[in-house]
């Protein structure tokens, strides 16, 4: 199948002017993602997580925050020592300590954060911007000077004045060498005007990569990050499903997906999404909303007569791409909206063939059950409906040669 084939293309995106896009994924899913409650995975976890994407085609992987305890150590190294094609990244707060840490896991990246904001400075650190800054710069020279590559960030970016965050990238800048500056939506107060804004007030002052990292707290995380990207950031943040601290963050599968059908950046493998979803589902014990774009139970799930027989047509009439794009599959329910024609298609699909006046009493036999029951009709109970209709009918047994209406 071609890749036209897969998805239909926003078109409209060729009337506005933006710059191609020059980006990398840095999934953040075994650092961010394990900070959301109750979310704690093992070395095993965390390995195959990774293995499935680095063979995706992401470019960074933040392995964990290795100061944390001796165990998180070992496996942010166990992780940067399986020769991944994706670099491996590690978190660190403006310590020594934390930098040493990172050291010892061998990691390709180290994640130097503060923030600067009015807010974190007088109820998390109390102590002044020009300490916490000056805290900063020599752990970030602490970090190079040990040959590793740095990326400084700057917490609740969003809520910092914007001079103040230009003028500490600036100097951080000029001062010390880094490869990428980082804007934080700690609080997901963005939205996409205002995402687009501040990174486009960043990248025309500094001359470093820029980086973005969405939390959902409003549901607008991927579209910042895209509206981002659109901007001149390089590094989207995303996690598996979207998990994270409270809302969670941007959603790698919405991210990945989106880059291809809206700006045709198609360089990640797609197809293995639905079974990364599922991995990092079990692993987290969070499953993700039925309605969960890309990989929710319902992302391919049709009932409505109207849509249904359309799709036995052509799929793309009511899906945006086919679920084969994403490793989905898609499901076509029988429910109170199921007209006789979808009815019929789905009927053949799964190899039974009805005369009219049988395919008539079956649909009134559904419409029935689905309305005292309140709920769709699966597989199972529509062949029982089919083999009672057949039955009442005078009909044995779906294996009979019939003529399809």
């Amino acid at each position: 199948m071609s890749e036209s084939e897969q998805y239909s293309r926003n078109t409209l995106m060729d009337f506005i002017e933006h710059r191609p896009l020059d980006i990398e994924i840095c999934d953040v899913t075994l650092r961010d993602g394990e900070q959301t409650p109750g979310v704690l995975f093992t070395q095993e976890q965390k390995l195959a997580v990774a293995s499935e994407l680095d063979s995706m085609g992401i470019e960074v992987i933040e392995a964990g925050f290795p100061v944390v305890s001796e165990n998180e150590k070992e496996i942010v190294k166990a992780l940067a020592n399986q020769g991944f094609n994706a670099k491996i990244c590690c978190l660190s707060r403006a310590i020594k300590g934390d930098v040493d840490a990172a050291l010892e896991c061998d990691v390709d990246i180290v994640s130097i954060f503060i923030a600067m904001s009015d807010m974190h400075l007088k109820y998390k650190y109390h102590r002044g911007l020009d300490e916490m800054l000056g805290c900063a710069k020599e752990a970030i020279e602490y970090a190079t000077d040990h040959g590793l590559k740095v990326r400084f960030a700057a917490e609740d970016s969003s809520r910092t004045p914007i001079d103040r965050l230009k003028e500490a990238f600036k100097e951080v800048e000029t001062e010390c060498k880094v490869q990428y500056l980082s804007l934080a939506d700690t609080v997901g107060i963005l939205n996409p005007t205002t995402t687009n804004y501040l990174v486009s007030e960043i990248y025309k002052s500094v001359n470093t990569s820029i980086c973005i990292h969405c939390h959902d707290d409003l549901g607008m995380a991927t579209a910042n990050t895209l509206a981002a990207a659109e901007a001149g950031a390089k590094q989207l943040h995303t996690t598996v499903n979207g998990i994270g601290e409270r809302a969670g963050n941007a959603s790698l599968e919405e991210v990945i997906v989106a880059l291809r059908v809206q700006y045709g950046i198609d360089r990640y493998d797609t197809t293995k999404l639905t079974e990364l979803s599922k991995m990092v589902s079990k692993y987290s014990g969070i499953t993700p909303s039925a309605n969960k774009a890309i990989v929710g139970q319902n992302a391919f799930s049709h009932e409505s007569g109207i849509h249904v027989a359309a799709i036995l047509e052509e799929p793309r009439t009511y899906e945006l791409f086919l679920p084969e794009m994403v490793g989905g599959k898609r499901n076509l329910i029988v429910g109170k909206h199921t007209g006789k024609k979808a009815l019929k298609g789905i009927i053949n699909s799964i190899g039974f063939c009805l005369e009219r006046d049988e395919l008539c009493a079956l649909i009134e036999m559904v419409k029935v059950c689905t309305e005292e029951k309140h709920k769709s009709i699966s597989r199972e109970h529509l062949e029982k409906l089919i083999a009672q209709v057949r039955q009442e009918k005078g009909i044995a047994g779906k294996g009979e040669e019939r003529v399809s209406i």
